[in-house]
């Protein structure tokens, strides 16, 4: 199949410029026409849509290239489509491809000389003390004429009265950082005197050092909004592959129970009585099966709330069951380990050894916490994962913000990015809250479930079914990412590992 589809697009090819425009562009805003180009049309796009594999098209030209083809597929890396995507406009990509057109239609036009007779030529440069554009031919006497060469030219502009102090008739040529306007020299001899002036020059320099922090500021936000769509689809893809892996365990159950009572159909209209009563046992009960959660996401909802509100409540096996089932493989990430961490091959169970290894000091590992991050991050929807603590005499888990502080000592708390609880001297067990608070427990195995849209972080005793404690109301504002603590002093070394569990869902 893929053979039979065109060649790709060349990438060259998608970033060449049309004469005429590339002449008119400025070297600044090449690389955003670059990024707003269609690459069937080679032109700016109008009514921008996205295909699944995230290339962006003209509506229109897509649609073409579909319109004579019994295969969809993305003209730029040539990508197959099962089924024809449902083509929606992107409408924030549509208003800067607009705004791009405006911009590019002013600079295009350009200005003509004020002087030419007839066919008029193309201004040079403005002159704020004449106000008036000239053409090369015309701008000569500016050159040489010593009068002339005093007056202030400037990039030749179309509303150059814009640039002239309507009080004064004077070039607008300094900036008041008081009144933050532009002002002409006779203002500083009025209204102005005793203003912070500086000349235009100046404080252009430091507006656009300013513009450069807003740009990096802007990208970076561009760059977090997409790294959230990416996190949003991957948690999609983790619900969806659950969803259909409970899917089928429930469609084997159907076709299971469809047997067992076409049997007992069979056999409940048999004559042959022998075979009855030595076939009955067998099929009088229901296949085994897994016992399935019935209860809804409200419900969910409102048990946890009633929880908060009465901690020490033990869960249901319902709703315990229905936390299990946003379960989400954790392995413990290597590169964010304190070097006397000791991780297992599959990155399940971590354990604090004497040595001190010797590995990169890279900026996501920890360097004096004995402390290690789950390897895949979380920034919407809710799951949970469960951590055998049993032997251990101190110990803290839960889950932080992905930009917490990794090096040097770590405070952990909500304010600086931690959701955790712990263990220390081995009978000293906290919620690292602000204050911290005691808990009334002895866990040996903890299940955490975070509901990141609401801000909930659960604890719970596994085992017992009991609630631990829960922080509320928090705002992760970023990625989270499952975090594991060996211990707090140097001498509490065990040889007990902390393990990340399988969950075993309750029946």
């Amino acid at each position: 199949m893929a053979n039979s589809l065109p060649p790709p697009l060349p990438i060259r090819q998608t970033r060449r410029l049309s004469m005429d425009i590339s002449l008119s562009l400025s070297s600044s805003m090449s690389p955003l026409f670059e990024e707003l180009q269609c690459s069937v049309c080679l032109d700016v796009f109008t009514d921008p849509v996205s295909t699944p594999c995230g290339h962006n098209f003209c509506k229109s030209c897509l649609s073409k290239s579909w319109e004579n083809s019994q295969d969809c597929y993305c003209p730029l890396c040539r990508e197959s489509f099962s089924n024809r995507p449902d083509l929606k406009i992107n409408t924030g990509l549509r208003q800067l491809a607009q705004l791009f057109k405006q911009r590019l239609t002013l600079r295009i036009s350009g200005v003509l000389c004020d002087i030419c007779d007839g066919r008029k030529m193309k201004a040079l440069k403005s002159c704020l003390v004449c106000q008036t554009s000239y053409c090369e031919t015309h701008l000569e006497p500016h050159r040489r004429v010593p009068n002339f060469k005093k007056h202030k030219l400037m990039e030749p502009v179309k509303n150059i009265k814009d640039y002239i102090c309507q009080k004064h008739e004077r070039p607008l040529e300094l900036f008041c950082r008081d009144d933050q306007m532009c002002v002409c020299v006779f203002c500083t001899d009025g209204e102005h005197k005793t203003h912070n002036t500086v000349p235009l020059e100046v404080e252009s320099k430091v507006k656009k050092t300013q513009m450069i922090k807003i740009q990096r500021d802007m990208q970076k936000m561009i760059q977090d909004r997409n790294k959230k769509i990416q996190d949003i689809k991957h948690e999609a893809e983790l619900r969806k592959k659950r969803d259909e892996e409970m899917i089928q365990e429930l469609q084997q159950e159907i076709t299971e129970l469809k047997i067992r009572n076409s049997e007992l159909d069979h056999l409940s209209h048999t004559e042959d009585h022998l075979q009855l009563l030595q076939i009955y046992p067998s099929i009088r009960s229901p296949p085994n099966s897994r016992s399935w959660p019935d209860v809804s996401l409200e419900t969910l909802r409102k048990a946890l709330i009633q929880l908060q509100e009465t901690p020490d409540q033990k869960l249901s096996q319902t709703v315990l069951r229905r936390i299990q089932q946003y379960a989400v493989d954790v392995t413990l990430d290597r590169d964010t380990a304190y070097p006397e961490l000791i991780l297992s091959d599959d990155g399940k169970q971590m354990i604090q050894g004497d040595i001190y290894q010797d590995l990169p000091d890279i900026p996501e590992r920890f360097d004096h916490c004995p402390s290690v991050l789950g390897r895949e991050g979380f920034s919407s929807g809710r799951f949970y994962f469960e951590v055998q603590v049993k032997g251990k005499t101190e110990w803290s888990l839960g889950v932080v913000r992905e930009s917490i502080n990794r090096k040097g000592k770590i405070i952990q708390s909500p304010e600086n990015g931690h959701w955790c609880v712990a263990l220390m001297k081995g009978d000293q067990y906290w919620a690292c809250a602000d204050p911290a608070v005691s808990l009334n427990v002895k866990p040996q195995k903890v299940g955490v479930f975070v509901d990141y849209e609401d801000g909930l972080v659960c604890f719970f005793d596994v085992e017992s079914r009991s609630h631990i404690f829960s922080f509320t109301g928090q705002s992760f504002i970023n990625r989270v990412y499952p975090y594991f603590c060996a211990c707090f002093t140097s001498k509490s070394k065990h040889s007990v590992p902390l393990i990340i569990s399988p969950v075993n869902y309750s029946e």
